[in-house]
């Protein structure tokens, strides 16, 4: 990661931080615009292309608290132009239920790129294309 962030990386990694601490879903309020879109792309957790606004964004936190214990991104590479960031991270959540063949207390892992778009200091749109590993 590079040494010196422009202003919209340094928003990415903070909100990155605050996820990992998942401690109020209005904590999102800081980081995203009210307009906000967030696409999802299938996955082996999201089946079909998910769209989501601001409030579906708070839902899907306060869900996550219920199935992770912990979640940690690592950070590999992080670019930006203009008003555009993109992100290359590995993610490990701990989870607090069992899924596949991964029990409650076990790990699984995810490799993502995001893409984020700025509007007003905040993050307007953001796609994510995630990779997990088999937990089947």
């Amino acid at each position: 990661m590079p040494t010196t962030l422009t202003p919209n990386e340094q928003i990415v990694i903070d909100y990155l931080k605050m996820v990992e601490q998942r401690t109020s879903a209005e904590e999102l309020n800081t980081f995203y615009h009210e307009d906000v879109q967030q696409i999802e792309y299938p996955n082996a957790i999201v089946k079909n292309t998910a769209i989501r606004s601001l409030q579906d964004l708070k839902d899907a936190s306060e869900r996550g608290k219920k199935i992770l214990i912990k979640e940690v991104y690592e950070v590999q590479h992080i670019y930006s132009s203009d008003d555009n960031v993109i992100l290359e991270a590995i993610w490990k959540g701990t989870l607090s239920i069992p899924l596949g063949n991964i029990p409650a207390g076990g790990e699984m892992t995810a490799y993502f790129a995001q893409f984020f778009q700025f509007k007003d200091g905040k993050i307007y749109r953001q796609r994510n294309y995630d990779c997990f590993e088999p937990f089947n």
